[in-house]
Order: structure tokens, then C-alpha cells, then sequence
């Protein structure tokens, strides 16, 4: 259903094309009013008057708890036209009242976007250092880069309640995301491993073809008919219980990155989980950091962390290069912007030589479900070039990534992606 939209100079109900306010030929009193209700809704107190419509009830409630945060008039789209209200002040029991309406009158998903608007838009942050405040908010992926960001000036006496907060979240995620994640790379590590005497069900036959085509044998009967004689048979080996692939996650904790950080986290606890592989996890800004010890608990990852800070993404190249013992099996995955501080040149080297050695790079401008952030295009298609091509990853697209870069196949870049 096309939702209308307001006259501009107005802020009124449309009068152009099939007005709002004129009912459908059969439509009946009640769905003419439930229009002019929502139309109030949507256009705030302004519109009492031109809509006929004055709120009441469950209705009132909920236009007081958007008045507080959007305005009285102009939410058309659920932003509004910039003017603030005094209905949350600064006040932490107005604000722990209104967190409670909005959870009481909309769904967890809108709560989720009022939330983040509020912190936004009003300047909330310094109130998510109140316990209370923070058993009243409705946790995401989004809060918990806010609880970072203001780890180092939370008090102590709300780092316990931040960590449960973060840790409701982590553990969502890691049941979203583990198994498929799993399931997906254990195919990808058997599938990877080369044997020389498969069993038929494991031959992998386009490999074994290419292998033997100096064995190709043309048929008797003149018609150009041929046979592979297949002297070398190639298949897919059985994950065993040793170390088949290295992976390195590289991410960058600049504060537009932290639905990133939150996410590579608990992949990373993940991908230490399996046996068959080896991984690290490395954090930077203009210092970097080893946080691999940390790996059993996707928390201590994340309160490791400090979001905020400049970019240096060639020292942490250089860190990650110098950890590296097996190129041919290994996996460096570079979660970052682009936006670098320190030395182009000599990154875009260190990317060239890992390349060269054998290393599988990834590049991800984001790992998170909004896409991709803005980011440096000339440093993006300067990787390209190098064949590390960037773009931005779902979470569920993360498992699909990582299988390929195992297999050293090609990464399955999503459609429409600028680099």
C-alpha cells in the first residue's frame, strides 16, 4: 500500500490526486476515520485542527511519547522537522518513563529505532551510564556500540549491568549465527583438502578433468568423440581433527564501524570454536591490538575494545603480515572504511605481497545489516585492482564469504556493489 504524503507547504493532508480525507466510493464512516486518525497521528498536534481529530486513550499516549522525542508536528516518515520538546528533558525518571511507554506501545523493532534516535537526537548518552537506565532499554546490536564507545567513562558501578546488556545481545546473535556459520565452513575445510585416492563419492571431478586433459583420447569412428583418461584421480578430503586454514579478522574500531566490531566479535569466537581452525583477532585505530586470548568470550572481545580514535590500517597490515607462518593457508579479513591515516603506499604493498605469497584477502567495508558506510572509494578501488575487492557484508552473507575464500574460489560479492 502507497502510504500519501503531506503537502509540503502545508504539512496538511494532500488535496491533490484522491484526497485522504474524502472516503472511496463504498468506503464506510469507520475507515474514514481510521485515515483521519492516522493522519493525526502521523502530523502531530498541528494537525488537530485541519484533520478534526483530537487524541485520546492508547492514542494520546502514544503521540505524547513521539512528541517527546520528534516534536509536535512534521514526523511524516518518522523524523520530523528538527524541533525538540521538553517532554524527556534531561531528567533520568522522565526518560526511564518514557522508554517504558514506548516499549509498552510499539514494537520491539520501532522501540529499537526510537532508542537510537533519542541517543541522537537528544543527547541521551551520558543518562546509558545510569543502571537504571540501562535495564530499561531495549538491547540491539546498536546499544551496544553506544556502551562501548562509553566504556572507559562508565562508572563502576554500571559495568555490570552494561556487560549483561551486551552479553543478552552477543548470545542472541551467537544462536543466530553459529550454526549455519559452522555447517557452512566444515563443508568448505573438507571440500578444500586435496586427496590423491577419494573415494568415488569424494572425487571432485571438475578438478580431476583439468588435471588429466593431457590424457584426452579421441574415439574411433572419425566424429571427434574423446575420453579423460583419468591417470591422477582428485577429491574432496575429510576434515580431520588438525589445523587446516589460518584466519586473521582485521577490524577496524573507528566509531563508524561499531555494528562491525559487534558482529566480527562474536564471528570470531565462532571460528575459534572449530578445530580445523586457526584464528586471530586483531583491533586498531592508530594502535593495535591482539585480543586472539580473548576468543572463549565474544564480551571481554567487545569491552577490549575502544570505538572512537584515528585509522591506521597499514601498522595493523604489518602486525597481521608478521603473524603469518602458512600464506597458502591462510585467510586475512580486513573489516574497515578505508578511511587511512597512516601510509597508503606502503598498505597497499603489504595487501600486493600478502597476495603474492598465496594469502586469501577479504576486504569488507562493513560487517553489519545496514550496508555499507560511507568509505574511501580511491583506497577501495586501489584494492580491487590488487584483486581484493571491497564491499559490505551481512552477517548472513559472513559464512557464505569465508567458505569461499577457503576454497579460493570467488567471493560472493553482492549485486550493485560499487568496488
Amino acid at each position: 500500500m502507497t502510504t500519501p504524503t503531506c503537502n509540503p507547504a502545508t504539512g496538511n493532508p494532500p488535496t491533490d490526486g484522491p484526497a485522504l480525507d474524502t472516503p472511496p466510493s463504498g468506503a464506510t464512516g469507520t475507515a474514514q476515520d481510521e485515515r483521519l486518525r492516522r493522519w493525526r497521528m502521523v502530523l502531530g498536534a498541528d494537525s488537530e485542527e485541519s484533520t478534526g481529530r483530537a487524541l485520546t486513550g492508547r492514542d494520546a499516549a502514544m503521540d505524547q511519547a513521539l512528541t517527546a522525542l520528534y516534536g509536535s508536528g512534521g514526523r511524516n516518515g518518522g523524523r520530523g522537522n528538527g524541533g525538540r520538546s521538553a517532554g524527556l528533558g534531561g531528567s533520568a525518571p522522565s526518560v526511564a518513563r518514557w522508554l517504558g511507554d514506548i516499549r509498552t506501545y510499539f514494537p520491539s523493532s520501532v522501540v529499537q529505532v526510537m532508542q537510537r534516535d533519542a541517543i541522537d537526537r537528544l543527547g541521551l548518552s551520558a543518562l546509558l551510564l545510569e543502571p537504571e537506565m540501562l535495564e530499561a532499554v531495549e538491547a540491539d546490536v546498536h546499544l551496544v556500540g553506544t556502551l562501548l564507545s562509553l566504556n572507559k567513562a562508565m562508572p563502576e558501578t554500571t559495568k555490570e549491568t552494561a556487560r549483561a546488556v551486551v552479553r543478552k545481545v552477543v548470545e542472541q546473535l551467537e544462536k543466530r549465527l553459529t550454526t549455519r556459520t559452522r555447517a557452512t565452513l566444515t563443508g568448505a575445510l573438507d571440500r578444500s583438502a586435496k586427496v590423491s585416492r577419494p573415494r568415488h563419492h569424494d572425487i571432485d571431478w571438475d578438478r580431476t578433468i583439468r588435471a588429466n586433459l593431457k590424457n584426452y583420447l579421441e574415439l574411433p569412428g572419425g566424429d571427434g568423440a574423446g575420453t579423460v583418461v583419468p591417470e591422477r584421480l582428485i577429491g574432496y578430503g575429510r576434515a580431520a581433527q588438525s589445523v587446516k586454514k589460518d584466519v586473521i579478522l582485521c577490524i577496524d574500531q573507528s566509531g563508524s564501524m561499531a555494528a562491525s566490531v559487534v558482529y566480527a566479535s562474536v564471528f570470531g569466537a565462532v571460528l575459534a570454536s572449530m578445530r580445523a581452525l586457526r584464528t586471530r583477532l586483531v583491533v586498531f585505530d592508530t594502535a593495535v591490538v591482539d585480543l586472539t586470548d580473548q576468543l572463549d568470550d565474544p564480551v571481554d572481545v567487545l569491552f577490549g575494545t575502544q570505538l572512537g580514535g584515528g585509522t591506521d590500517i597499514n601498522r595493523a597490515l604489518a602486525y597481521c603480515q608478521s603473524r603469518i607462518t602458512r600464506p597458502a593457508e591462510t585467510v586475512v579479513v580486513l573489516i574497515s572504511d578505508l578511511y587511512e591515516g597512516g601510509i597508503r603506499n606502503e598498505m597497499l604493498k603489504r595487501v600486493a605481497a600478502m597476495k603474492a605469497s598465496g594469502v586469501q584477502f577479504v576486504t569488507l567495508l562493513a560487517l553489519s545489516d545496514e550496508g555499507a558506510p560511507a568509505y574511501d572509494r580511491d583506497h577501495a578501488a586501489a584494492l580491487s585492482a590488487l584483486g581484493a575487492p571491497a564491499f559490505a557484508c551481512t552477517p548472513d552473507l559472513f559464512p557464505d564469504v569465508m567458505a569461499a575464500a577457503i576454497e579460493k574460489r570467488p567471493l560472493p560479492i553482492p549485486d550493485k556493489e560499487p568496488v
